[in-house]
């Protein structure tokens, strides 16, 4: 990426480094107005990008982050590679194309001007112009190799791809499972326990459809892939959530759903013989079932201790298999932690996963730490481990949407 950069005069890296102040300050107001002008001219791309997000203001707030990032790093891109590499998997999940940079460039630059004001000179614009046009053939260079690697995987395929519902489980009250094989009975790849797939819902009533990425659920090589989704009833600040909703309520067993192709960083390095410890809150217990099968399976002897928060014993999903787990393999240890527990749940602690406590439980800080659940639960975690002592290269986590929430 150093070379791309290579294509930026040292006039134009000036300007765009001397607006990481402005861009700091007013990056969400930016990104909000980007995403406004970019749907009025192009609605169709509602059908790629989640409007839910967009309500609650995660995706702007994303975005903001990014674009700050590549303007600070603009001499040296490859300090942000971890990042370009994390919004790759999830443009490939989406099937973001080329030809849609070039409409995303042209409506940040709208944006810019517009928010800014005169203060957006003609040089400012123009210098943005230029860098943009270099972070952006970075990405397509990235997701080109993602896209050309996944089609050339035995069954892989890129676009979406029709699977068929051939069993719906009720996990929970809450979350259901689904279990997805190919509708032209053909192959399809495996994947690494961690990573994703992209539900594409085509909604009765609905304008556009509506994507949303689940974690698969279950050990790789199974013979179809799992989802296990947590249907998102309306509050009080929110509405239910139409993609979970449509699932739960009108997907049966013999529907067909179209999906992408596995994706995703956040996998389990099963090279790493240390102890590993898996955490999870609520539904962010998918990409940690999906680990604790491989790991059972690929490394039986290594020690793993999984420890699950939940609000209450009928809305903890799969604890049954866990059990199971724990007693066929005396290397695994679990631990359940409920809120507000109901009569006959049985449960290790009450109320919250706390630093005292967790020290008492987990193996020291040399180990393989990953966790996944709602953002409070995981900034939580992050900081005990933090505190634990636990380096950050042993700590993984799985966020759709800006990590710096989490880490900040």
């Amino acid at each position: 990426m150093t070379t791309a950069t290579r294509g930026l005069d040292e006039q134009t890296r000036t300007i765009i480094k001397a607006t990481v102040p402005v861009l700091k300050e007013h990056g969400e107001k930016i990104t909000k107005r980007f995403y406004q002008l970019m749907f009025e001219n192009h609605p169709e791309l509602k059908n790629v990008f989640n409007q839910t997000n967009q309500r609650e203001g995660k995706q702007p707030r994303a975005l903001a982050n990014t674009v700050y990032a590549a303007a600070a790093h603009i001499d040296n891109l490859e300090a942000i590679l971890p990042k370009v590499v994390s919004i790759a998997h999830k443009h490939k999940s989406l099937n973001i194309k080329p030809e849609q940079y070039p409409i995303v460039g042209k409506h940040l630059l709208l944006a810019i001007k517009d928010v800014l004001g005169d203060a957006a000179t003609e040089e400012i614009i123009q210098a943005w112009e230029k860098a943009y046009g270099v972070i952006a053939e970075v990405f397509i260079s990235v997701e080109k190799e993602m896209y050309e690697e996944t089609k050339n995987r035995t069954g892989g395929w890129v676009d979406f791809r029709d699977f068929k519902v051939t069993k719906k489980v009720v996990e929970s009250d809450v979350i259901t499972s689904f279990y997805l094989e190919p509708a032209d009975d053909n192959p399809f790849p495996s994947y690494e326990p961690g990573q994703y797939i992209t539900v594409k819902a085509e909604i009765e009533g609905e304008p556009y459809t509506h994507m949303r990425q689940y974690s698969l659920s279950c050990a790789p090589g199974e013979g179809y892939y799992r989802i296990s989704v947590k249907r998102e009833d309306a509050t009080s600040e929110h509405p239910a959530g139409i993609v979970s909703t449509f699932l739960h309520e009108k997907v049966q067993e013999g529907s067909i759903l179209p999906i992408s192709a596995p994706a995703g960083e956040f996998v389990l390095d099963q090279k790493d013989t240390r102890p590993l410890v898996l955490l999870s809150g609520g539904v962010g217990l998918t990409p940690m079932m999906s680990m604790l099968e491989s790991v059972i399976e690929e490394q039986p002897d290594r020690k793993v201790i999984y420890i699950h928060a939940a609000n209450s014993g009928n809305v903890h999903a799969m604890k049954d298999r866990v059990k199971e787990i724990t007693e066929a393999h005396k290397n695994v240890i679990n631990y359940t932690i409920y809120a507000s527990p109901q009569e006959n749940d049985q449960y290790d602690k009450k109320g919250h996963i706390d630093a005292e406590w967790l020290s008492t439980v987990l193996p020291g800080p040399d180990a393989a730490y990953y966790f996944c659940g709602p953002k409070g639960f995981m900034r939580a975690a992050y900081l005990m481990l933090k505190d634990y002592g636990v380096a950050e290269t042993d700590i993984h986590f799985e966020i759709f949407g800006p990590s710096e929430d989490i880490i900040n």
